[in-house]
């Protein structure tokens, strides 16, 4: 009985059994946060023809759109801690993976910080920036149609972005924050948040296939 009784939640509820798959540590301690089938668990503030997941990957492509994490691992709210995504661009694409942030209905992320995804879109500030704060000018650390490995940690008041294992920055945040001007109108503070991906313009196409954090308190 308790054995067809497992079989029948696994059959009529399978985003439970999806949810507790990827609720398990990898060997580093890392949880996925993307099942590969369904943005279960993200929430999109605009423009949701943006996304679409096909063959294991989130395809972004389409206007301005952010796609936020709401799921449960860690109550969407990370302090310290390390993130792990695998990434590929497609000429010309311009995207970004946003933390310490929160969910915003509209617009440009206001609160947090912003990992430039860029190889060969125009904005100079490449791949491995800290937008606006931190800046990987002109030539990217990876090139287009070629997945590459991007590392994001928090400790404290240090950032550290890596792209294929190479560090592209290390930021430590000073009293006071960043300048105005590395501000640039927003709040970019070091605090706590969720994360977001960004869909930057119709003309920019990214896929994403692996999510990966290890909260570190």
């Amino acid at each position: 009985m308790k054995l067809l009784s497992a079989l029948a939640i696994t059959i009529l509820m399978p985003g439970l059994a999806l949810a507790d798959h990827h609720g398990s540590k990898d060997k580093d301690g890392f949880l996925e946060l993307f099942n590969g089938k369904s943005l279960d668990g993200w929430t999109i503030n605009e423009s949701p023809d943006s996304w679409k997941v096909s063959d294991g990957k989130i395809i972004v492509k389409g206007p301005r759109s952010h796609l936020f994490y709401t799921g449960k691992v860690n109550k969407a709210n990370f302090k310290n801690f390390e993130a792990k995504l695998q990434v590929l661009t497609k000429k010309g694409a311009n995207a970004g993976f946003y933390f310490h942030t929160k969910f915003q209905k509209d617009g440009w992320p206001k609160k947090g910080f912003e990992a430039q995804i860029n190889a060969t879109q125009g904005d100079p500030k490449k791949t491995g920036s800290l937008y606006g704060v931190r800046n990987v000018m002109n030539t990217a650390p990876h090139k287009d149609e070629e997945w590459f490995d991007y590392h994001i940690a928090v400790r404290g008041k240090k950032i550290t972005i890596k792209v294929n294992g190479k560090t592209a920055i290390e930021y430590i945040e000073p009293e006071g924050g960043p300048t105005k001007a590395e501000r640039g109108g927003f709040d970019r503070f070091l605090d706590s948040g969720t994360f977001a991906i960004q869909c930057h313009d119709p003309g920019s196409e990214v896929h994403i296939r692996s999510v990966k954090v290890k909260p570190l308190d």
